[in-house]
């Protein structure tokens, strides 16, 4: 029986081509919403990836070798019966496989086929290896990224790879399919990393050219202000504070018992209210913070751990986190009112693809050859 799926996607039928985060997920963010997502690993693979990765949650996994003519065939018999491919090879590498955009539109010209690379299907980097902190480099966004008079920081590889990567791919898709509704047609999208970085941070180039945002580390929101930032606390945790309005910074201040304080609105006063704020914070703990700033519109709320986040009795409430398996792992965002939950079970090894186009002696065929896992 086909599996009966759930959400606003279901029905759609997708073929992610294995690869490493950004590809994954975009295709976990449409398997969460209900697409029945087929992820295609190498041979050798199958047996060895851990069934517990997050991204591959809601799939089902085969391996396929692509390099035999075998696995070529199956794959655009599979494509046949698809609406989208996530595709992560570096540019022109589908295409020498066989399975490039046109080789699967000429199965299926409906398929939305979307690309996923660091620098984009075309340019002089485009052949080129990189990583995250190279694409958001190049960008711009990285030399926004750090404390005043200290080297650019990288916050980890959230920028390029999954903000401007997976999450724009998987925008993408949905873009196409929507146009599907009306042209009948699939279409490529070109999701590179270092697009998606940059326009993330739209708003800041505006700022830039206009005079209004100064050196790294000395603005608003990217701890040059005294409002904006983290200070520790009397146990060695930390604190966010984010008192940028008026009425949220006196909230903040009355509740500290703090009085003749500097003028926040005098930048050059800055250091000074940075230096009395963290003396303040490291006379109590982050408990004691907690339940000073309980309930108030301060603005103030505890860093915490990946470990401590799920606990919190807000994320709790929400049911914010689920444990899938032995990992505890984010619910499916954005939440669709309605909408019911989706099966988050880790990827599991699909046996049956007649419902793919093949039928049971092709991949007993295709099995016996070493070309199916």
């Amino acid at each position: 029986m086909p599996e009966v799926r759930k959400g606003p996607l279901a029905g759609v039928r997708v073929l992610e081509l294995a690869g490493l985060a950004p590809g994954p997920f975009a295709g976990m963010m449409l398997a969460d919403h209900g697409a029945e997502v087929l992820r295609i690993d190498r041979v050798k693979a199958v047996s060895d990836r851990p069934r517990t990765d997050v991204m591959n949650r809601g799939k089902r996994t085969i391996g396929l070798d692509l390099k035999a003519p075998e696995g070529v065939a199956a794959l655009k018999e599979l494509a046949r019966h698809a609406d989208v491919v996530i595709e992560v090879f570096r540019p022109g590498v589908a295409e020498r496989l066989g399975i490039g955009p046109d080789d699967l539109h000429a199965v299926n010209e409906r398929l939305v086929y979307g690309r996923m690379t660091g620098w984009g299907q075309d340019g002089p980097l485009a052949s080129t290896a990189g990583h995250d902190i190279d694409y958001i480099a190049i960008s711009g966004v990285l030399s926004m990224l750090g404390r005043a008079g200290e080297q650019p920081t990288p916050p980890i590889n959230i920028l390029g790879d999954f903000a401007g990567g997976g999450l724009m791919l998987a925008y993408g898709v949905l873009l196409a399919l929507f146009e599907r509704e009306r042209t009948g047609r699939g279409r490529v999208v070109d999701a590179a990393m270092v697009d998606g970085a940059a326009i993330l941070f739209s708003m800041f180039y505006q700022a830039v050219q206009g005079g209004h945002w100064g050196a790294r580390g000395t603005n608003l929101l990217d701890t040059g202000a005294p409002q904006y930032d983290t200070y520790e606390t009397a146990d060695g945790q930390y604190v966010a504070v984010g008192s940028l309005e008026p009425q949220f910074w006196e909230a903040m201040v009355t509740l500290m018992g703090l009085t003749d304080l500097p003028d926040r609105h005098d930048r050059a006063q800055w250091p000074a209210l940075k230096a009395r704020l963290a003396e303040e914070f490291r006379s109590r703990t982050r408990a004691e913070w907690e339940a000073i700033f309980e309930g108030s519109d301060a603005c103030v709320s505890p860093v915490l751990s990946m470990a401590e986040a799920p606990e919190h009795p807000h994320n709790a409430a929400r049911g914010s986190f689920v444990r899938v398996g032995e990992v505890t792992q984010p619910v499916p965002a954005p939440r669709l009112v309605g909408v019911p939950e989706q099966d988050l079970s880790p990827a599991t090894r699909l046996a049956d693809l007649s419902g793919w186009g093949l039928p049971a002696e092709v991949t007993d065929k295709l099995r016996d050859q070493g070309v199916l896992a």
